[in-house]
């Protein structure tokens, strides 16, 4: 994969905002819940300095108590500077309480509610990954497939949770100082509000940019973990190539176009940090001169002004977290974004509006004028028309590259023909219920596929309800029962990744054990020989027999002789696909060698 050098953008900021909030509706309880929280940190905020301004006003000043504190305390504790002490000290203790079990209370909800909404997100995109077709697939790169949902995912966690609440609470505690501020000073206040503009003018500034450096990082991180992914995948060849350090070479050369792209979005950052704190304690400085006048005048006591000083900290506290938050979220905006633009990527083969239920079909397959490609310009195949009665056995042969591949995965529809139509038992497979036609298929392919689970898993993977006397039987029909009791584990061994702790030929009988549970009425057997020695290859062809007893097969074969008991020969060359007399004189000429898509 390449690493983009222009960002992406498909999303404005509101829509994003919005259609992330739209992803939360399910957890619209705990954001309030969450929103109420982080609102309750404003009131507990005024409290803090209002000890320290009793003890220098009352305490120590010896001015008398007045306002809310002489309407609520007994007037001997009002006119005992010893009480008020007392209750001074208290009184930190007790905020400090209060504080605390607030921050807990919100780290707890914060850390339940921003991983609940990530695994919502993330489950959500995997699910619309597997929907999407294999030519989306084919098309990108794994690696970027899996940064989506490891990465880009975690973003509406950093947009609401980190972001946006923490945000709104921000503004609200702006708004409730300003006001209490303004009670006390008003000339202050104001004072104080000038730091205000151009603080937006700097947010407004360096928004655009920030999104335009971080959707570059993120390119770039997408770009060094594909080269991991693909080196890991290929690790046999990479070995036998002996070429590690090329690959090394390769990553630390990605990665590092990650770090200088990261590096140029934090100086931004960095200098949006330092003018925003530039700002703030030039505002600071401001109302300290202009406060220590008006104390020196007598407008102010000199607790007032503590108080003050102490609101105006945590006025400029929610502001230069404004500035932060704006940075922050941009980042994570752009994790939103291809977030999204993912999730609005259709589907190239989708289910139409009152598909037909199939229950099981008879087999019997038609093609009518079909063409594909994955270049409209350049069609793989074109114009197949072709017959095949239920219960046949249809071989397939053809130079690499030729299609063979392409001409199976049309059937279960892993792709769509771009013209003709294929029909099964005479219903047009876009007008079958999706699910219900891949039922109809078992698929053996020529690199078997299984997961790294157990080995009764991995067999019963099509049909999870089985029972373990099916689950053996099957193992028995593809010769596989033998060799997996003769396991430490037997049905319990674990096949580790990709099934690689075990040999091709084990991996195939298993592949195979798969397709005799599943006991679809269409085989699909895509070279299923092609990389086993020759006893294995007559183990399994056994094994294939019995499992296309009674049912429509289609197999492709590079050794032409697998084809022999086949009721009727395709050869798939140059865009067509050649049956009958045509295709038995052209086997002649067909090497018996080379697989291809």
């Amino acid at each position: 994969m390449r690493a983009m050098d222009a960002p992406a953008r498909t999303h404005g900021d509101w829509t994003l905002y919005r259609r992330l909030l739209g992803e939360a509706r399910p957890h619209a309880g705990g954001l309030a819940a969450f929103l109420v929280l982080t609102l309750v940190a404003t009131p507990l905020a005024l409290l803090i300095p209002l000890p320290l301004k009793v003890v220098v006003d009352q305490v120590l000043g010896e001015k008398p108590v007045h306002g809310f504190l002489a309407a609520v305390l007994p007037a001997s504790v009002a006119s005992s500077p010893t009480a008020l002490l007392t209750l001074a000290a208290v009184s930190v203790v007790a905020i400090a309480v209060l504080l605390q079990v607030h921050g807990l209370t919100v780290w707890a909800l914060e850390t339940w509610l921003g991983d609940r909404l990530v695994l919502d997100l993330r489950a959500k995109v995997f699910r619309h990954l597997q929907r999407l077709s294999l030519t989306f697939h084919e098309a990108k790169s794994g690696a970027e497939a899996l940064y989506r949902v490891q990465q880009d995912a975690p973003s509406i966690r950093s947009v609401l949770v980190y972001g946006g609440i923490p945000f709104v609470g921000s503004i609200v505690k702006i708004v409730v100082m300003l006001f209490v501020t303004a009670r006390i000073d008003g000339e202050l206040t104001l004072v104080a509000l000038c730091a205000a503009p151009p603080l937006l003018l700097l947010i407004q500034l360096f928004r655009k940019r920030l999104r335009a450096n971080w959707t570059v990082v993120r390119e770039h991180e997408g770009a060094a973990n594909a080269v991991v992914r693909e080196t890991l995948a290929a690790l046999r060849v990479v070995k036998a190539f002996v070429q590690e350090d090329r690959e090394h070479d390769r990553y630390v050369e990605r990665g590092g176009e990650s770090i200088r792209a990261e590096m140029r979005a934090v100086r931004a950052e960095s200098l949006l940090w330092l003018v925003v704190g530039l700002v703030l304690a030039c505002g600071t400085a401001t109302v300290l001169w202009i406060g220590a006048q008006h104390v020196r005048a007598g407008a102010l006591t000199t607790g007032n002004l503590l108080l003050v000083m102490a609101y105006l900290t945590q006025l400029y506290e929610p502001l230069r977290a404004v500035g932060n938050k704006v940075a922050g979220i941009q980042k994570s905006l752009v994790g939103a974004d291809r977030v999204f633009a993912l999730l609005d990527t259709a589907p190239d083969v989708v289910e139409r509006p009152g598909a037909v239920a199939i229950r099981e079909a008879k087999g019997a397959i038609r093609f009518e004028g079909v063409a594909f490609g994955y270049d409209k310009e350049r069609p793989l195949l074109s114009g197949v028309t072709l017959d095949v009665p239920a219960g046949a056995r249809v071989g397939i042969a053809g130079p690499s590259g030729s299609g063979k591949t392409t001409f199976l995965s049309l059937l279960p529809r892993f792709h769509d023909p771009t013209a003709g139509r294929i029909l099964l038992d005479g219903l047009d497979l876009r007008d079958a219920r999706l699910k219900d036609l891949r039922l109809q298929f078992a698929i053996v392919l020529q690199e078997p596929v299984l997961f790294s689970t157990t080995i009764r898993e991995n067999i019963a993977y099509g049909r999870p309800e089985a029972s373990e006397a099916e689950i053996a039987q099957a193992a028995r029909s593809a010769g596989a029962h033998e060799f997996i009791e003769a396991l430490p584990e037997k049905y319990d061994t674990q096949v580790g990744d990709r099934g690689l702790r075990l040999s091709g030929g084990e991996r195939q009988r298993i592949s195979l054990a798969r397709a005799f549970l599943k006991d679809a009425p269409i085989l699909l057997l895509d070279e299923p020989t092609s990389s086993v020695d020759v006893r294995t290859e007559s183990v399994i062809m056994d094994a294939i027999e019995r499992l296309m007893s009674g049912r429509t097969t289609f197999i492709i074969a590079h050794r032409l002789s697998t084809l022999d008991g086949c009721d009727l020969r395709l050869l798939v060359q140059d865009g067509t696909v050649v049956a009958g007399d045509a295709a038995r004189r052209a086997f002649s000429d067909v090497p018996e060698a080379g697989t291809g898509p």
